[in-house]
């Protein structure tokens, strides 16, 4: 693709990148294949290329953002399929989020939109307030059954999405360290998360309980939390960067104080965020060089599992389950057979649905944001879950979690809960 920076512009590092991108593109058309946004609208611009034609108009010129513009980029899901299709390399995620920023410093939303984002990037960061909230939407919900066609479909959305039941904070939320059952073989840092300790705590505790009986030692580090992707979602750019120095902080703490073999992750959204946090610190003098060296260590818990070796299973019976391969960790991480292998070695009958690229809607704050789009997207992929008669669903992100969770007739669980239970650890929950 030709571009027309003018060349003093293209003196900013973050210029010259999109640049690169925009110049990487072909014009193909592949994306658009792919593209959930564009495979339920049919518009041009609501596909990765016409997304890409705004973020050049709007980056080359330099002019604030237009409403049009922002409609259709605020469309995009960020699922990253279009970078598992396209055939010339084009990195769409660093240029739309160049354009989030961008819409970030020049253009002023509606104020129901602001105040939206802005409770919504200090709310979920914070298990605290997000545990509050959550309760808060439990209790409002049975009252708003009745009412729930009335409502906006941005309430409905934030309802829908509320937990049956919201645990109080777990035990490994903590800062510590768990040892490993026998030889230590791997010592590793697990990210706790911030959504998920409220959403799943179960998910955590299954971790720690399938690493340490893999013989790895798991540091939940001091200081440590939000990865900041929901913040750069939003377009709150530099508190996303803030979280991410804080991380950095206490996680080279760890480092510091003896081998340290892997930064754990068990939710792939926010392992995308983790290992790019060498790019979204590259021109800061003082984290550039760590923020490379954390992203380096950032690892699935899949991978690690893999990497060990699984124990034996301990079912008596092969159960069938459907797993849904998350967007980011499919086309963000690029894992596509690891969990399935896992699974499979633990002795369940994997499947697989029809279309397991294409999106569920969660896309982090989209089923908020965008509701009717995300409903839309999650009807389609929960058709294709229930095609193959599933009696669990399992698959490796909170988001995807809760979205299928809301409409799904099968147990909807995270992998790592069900490899915990085939090598020993307690049923999970909504199992039978």
């Amino acid at each position: 693709m030709r571009t027309d920076f003018a060349h003093g512009r293209l003196a900013d590092p973050q210029l010259r990148d999109a640049d690169a991108i925009l110049r990487a593109c072909v014009h193909c058309g592949f994306c658009l294949a792919t593209c959930p946004t564009y495979l339920l609208l049919g518009d041009e611009l609501d596909s990765p290329r016409g997304r890409i034609y705004l973020a050049k108009t709007m980056l080359e010129g330099g002019k604030p953002a237009t409403a049009p513009a922002v409609k259709h980029l605020d469309r995009c899901l960020t699922c990253l399929s279009c970078m598992t299709t396209c055939p010339s390399g084009v990195h769409y995620a660093h240029l739309i989020q160049q354009a989030r920023e961008h819409i970030e410093r020049t253009y002023v939303r509606p104020w129901p939109e602001r105040l939206l984002r802005r409770g919504l990037a200090t709310i979920i960061p914070n298990p605290m307030l997000f545990r509050l909230a959550a309760l808060a939407g439990r209790l409002v919900r049975p009252v708003a059954r009745p009412f729930t066609r009335l409502l906006r479909p941005r309430v409905r959305a934030m309802l829908t999405n509320t937990p049956r039941r919201i645990a109080g904070p777990s035990w490994v939320d903590r800062p510590q360290v768990i040892p490993a059952e026998g030889e230590r073989r791997l010592r590793v840092v697990l990210l706790a998360g911030c959504a998920q300790q409220v959403l799943r705590p179960e998910i955590n505790e299954a971790t720690v309980r399938v690493l340490t009986r893999h013989g790895c030692e798991v540091v939940i580090a001091r200081g440590a939390g939000c990865c900041g992707a929901i913040l750069h979602q939003l377009e709150f750019a530099e508190r996303a960067k803030a979280l991410a120095v804080a991380n950095i902080r206490a996680w080279r703490r760890e480092l510091e104080m003896g081998d340290l073999d892997a930064i754990v992750f068990n939710a792939s959204g926010c392992g995308v965020a983790i290992r790019d946090y060498g790019h979204l610190l590259r021109e800061d003098p003082e984290w550039a060089a760590p923020a490379a060296r954390i992203a380096a260590l950032g690892r699935d818990v899949t991978e690690v599992l893999l990497e060990l070796g699984l124990r034996s299973s301990v079912l008596s019976e092969m159960r069938s389950v459907t797993y849904h391969a998350a967007c980011t960790m499919q086309h963000g991480l690029g894992l596509r057979t690891q969990s399935k292998e896992l699974l499979m070695q633990a002795g369940f009958d994997v499947w697989e649905p029809a279309e397991a690229h294409i999106c569920c809607g969660s896309a982090g704050t989209y089923s908020v944001l965008q509701p009717e789009l995300s409903e839309a997207l999650r009807e389609r992929k929960l058709a294709a879950i229930a095609a193959t008669a599933p009696s669990v669903v399992a698959t490796g992100n909170i988001g995807c979690i809760t979205q299928l969770s809301a409409g799904s007739g099968a147990p909807v669980m995270h992998t790592v809960e069900l490899l915990d239970w085939a090598t020993g650890g307690p049923q999970p929950p909504g199992i039978e």
